[in-house]
């Protein structure tokens, strides 16, 4: 475990995930500077808080001396599957995950990188629906480059924080059954807050897995 301060990359943050993830980052007090990169302007503003606006994500050439001397990345880019064509999904979750990826490892060796994948990934790549298969490549191939470590989360069913600007509004609709699931199927259901201070904890301590489950983020988040 490590006594210094965390300095942050965050990708996805005007997304649901990643906008979540980043208010745990802004009032954690170890965490000491954040970097978002967004192809928009997020509409945050903190002390600890640079962004980066940057539209093509493949091409990371005109903003990559910038990523140097962090050493975390909180990767929380992610698209649905559903009604995409499977070389599109590939392209957005696997290639343009691994470019970033790259990138960072090259100007980080000592990087953590945290990735959210979602609950039914197969890390055989050989199983299940071609998104799971997708993630769990995704996923392997992670932790083949050069970084200090590399974790995948799994979580499922994600309640958003309270005043988030970018929850989806299907959670305006289903709030009302996570005490109900939780209670029922304890490692589904998790709180973006416990989310985002389990990806802190294994930035900081580490963990004994590299794929981080339901319950691991619910522990590691409490």
């Amino acid at each position: 475990m490590t006594n210094e301060k965390l300095k942050v990359i965050i990708t996805g943050a005007t997304g649901m995930v990643g906008e979540g993830v980043l208010m745990e980052c802004l009032v954690s007090d170890d965490v000491e500077s954040v970097l978002v990169i967004n192809r928009r302007h997020g509409g945050q503003n903190h002390p600890k808080l640079k962004e980066i606006i940057h539209e093509d994500f493949f091409d990371f050439s005109p903003i990559e001396s910038q990523l140097k001397g962090y050493d975390t990345c909180f990767f929380c880019l992610g698209v649905s599957s559903v009604g995409m064509a499977k070389e599109t999904y590939e392209r957005l979750t696997y290639d343009l995950t691994m470019h970033v990826a790259e990138v960072l490892s090259r100007q980080n060796h000592d990087m953590t990188f945290c990735y959210i994948s979602g609950a039914g990934t197969d890390s055989t790549e050989k199983k299940g629906m071609h998104w799971a298969r997708v993630k769990g490549k995704t996923e392997n191939d992670l932790g083949k480059l050069s970084f200090k470590r590399a974790f995948a989360l799994r979580p499922g069913f994600i309640l958003p924080i309270k005043g988030q600007k970018n929850a989806h509004k299907f959670y305006r609709y289903v709030n009302w059954i996570f005490p109900i699931g939780r209670s029922l199927m304890p490692g589904s259901f998790c709180r973006l807050t416990e989310l985002g201070r389990a990806m802190i904890e294994l930035a900081k301590s580490g963990y004994d897995k590299h794929v981080i489950e339901g319950r691991d983020i619910i522990r590691l988040g409490s």
